[in-house]
């Protein structure tokens, strides 16, 4: 195991000491420690993993010095178009060192939607030119060697990371600032939902504990899409289903994957049938891999939503907001829902028992049965 204040120390002294990025599980105790110790102006958790690269490509045109990207592995094909078109030796030739999450490596446990990523991911790197090594707990001599090649050649160099690499750091939250946590948030809406409608849920812990209200009400799975990959596309997926389908469609989105392709977002807005309801919950977190802070709580959310084009947006903060509010929002055509809670889940949150091609195919049965 890699000492993470020793390995930040000397990406120091190599004078890596800008960084940008979106945070990784298996990253986040190397993210917690840049958060907590980078200057404001030298670490920037960017929306999505290619806005990273161009604020990278814009500091080395500044500096002259190489800056560290990090991302999880999932990640990498936000940073195709900026990386081959912008930082690439046959265009710009500027130099970026990538920091990438290694989920789903072959032979290791992780969750389904990343076991095609885990097994492509070295091949996917060499196939961009990006050269690449796998850091080790003698990590000086690749970090030197990373550095040597990217300063000769002006070109891009990764350090993919495994699982359970670096130690322990604790990333100091802040105090709760809602009355709500998301789990209970996500109780009181679903008491709204009627059996008729269904439900697409963003990646991570919300996924998560949607399928388990389902279970603890005894309710049946077949109209709910968990969104278990593919970070920032969750409204994409709901607007799909309902463009095709007369059932009324929530998706439960979060401030972290409605900030990462917002433009998705305002199409969504724009294009949305009466029947699609849009629902942001706003911890202002990537809780799913660490708690690294977004920008969320920075935004005014309400304004936001308007200016894509929803007709009328409500915002709650605590239970009783939506015992009041939610039924207005589910009437309301192009409607928008924006709910505030903390972060924080139960320590026995589970994962869903059902594999996602079982949740596919039993949400298409029940979408199917409704066309009749």
């Amino acid at each position: 195991m890699i000492d993470t204040k020793a390995f930040y120390d000397y990406l120091s002294s190599k004078d890596i000491d800008t960084f940008f990025g979106v945070p990784d599980s298996l990253l986040k105790d190397i993210c917690a420690y840049i958060t907590q110790n980078a200057p404001s102006e030298k670490h920037i958790i960017t929306a999505n993993e290619g806005n990273a690269v161009a604020l990278a490509c814009g500091n080395y045109l500044a500096t002259g010095k190489i800056a560290m990207v990090y991302l999880q592995n999932s990640g990498l094909g936000n940073i195709v178009n900026p990386l081959i078109s912008l930082a690439d030796e046959d265009v710009y030739n500027i130099p970026v060192l990538f920091m990438v999450g290694w989920r789903g490596e072959p032979g290791t446990h992780d969750e389904p939607q990343h076991k095609k990523q885990g097994k492509i991911t070295l091949s996917t790197l060499e196939t961009l030119g990006v050269k690449t090594f796998i850091l080790e707990e003698n990590y000086k001599p690749i970090v030197d060697e990373a550095v040597k090649y990217m300063k000769k050649t002006l070109k891009p160099a990764a350090i993919v990371v495994r699982k359970g690499t670096f130690s322990k750091v604790k990333l100091e939250l802040p105090l709760d600032s809602f009355s709500m946590s998301r789990e209970e948030a996500l109780k009181a809406m679903m008491k709204h939902i009627d059996d008729k409608s269904v439900i697409v849920s963003t990646t991570g812990k919300t996924s998560r504990e949607v399928f388990e209200i389902r279970v603890k009400n005894n309710d049946s799975h077949e109209r709910d899409f968990l969104t278990v990959g593919s970070m920032g596309h969750t409204a994409s997926i709901a607007l799909g289903i309902a463009l095709a389908s007369k059932k009324r469609v929530f998706c439960i989105d979060g401030d972290g994957s409605m900030l990462m392709h917002l433009g998705g977002l305002g199409v969504a807005a724009v294009n949305a049938p009466k029947n699609f309801r849009y629902i942001v919950i706003n911890n202002g977190a990537h809780e799913s891999v660490g708690g690294q802070p977004t920008v969320a709580f920075s935004l005014n959310f309400k304004k936001i939503l308007e200016g894509l084009g929803f007709s009328k947006v409500y915002e709650v903060k605590t239970l009783e907001d939506i015992e009041k509010d939610f039924p207005k929002f589910k009437r309301k055509n192009k409607a928008a829902l924006v709910v505030y809670v903390n972060q924080g889940s139960r320590d026995d949150l589970g994962r869903p028992t059902t594999t996602p091609a079982q949740n596919k195919e039993s949400l298409m049965k029940f979408l199917r049965r409704s066309r009749k």
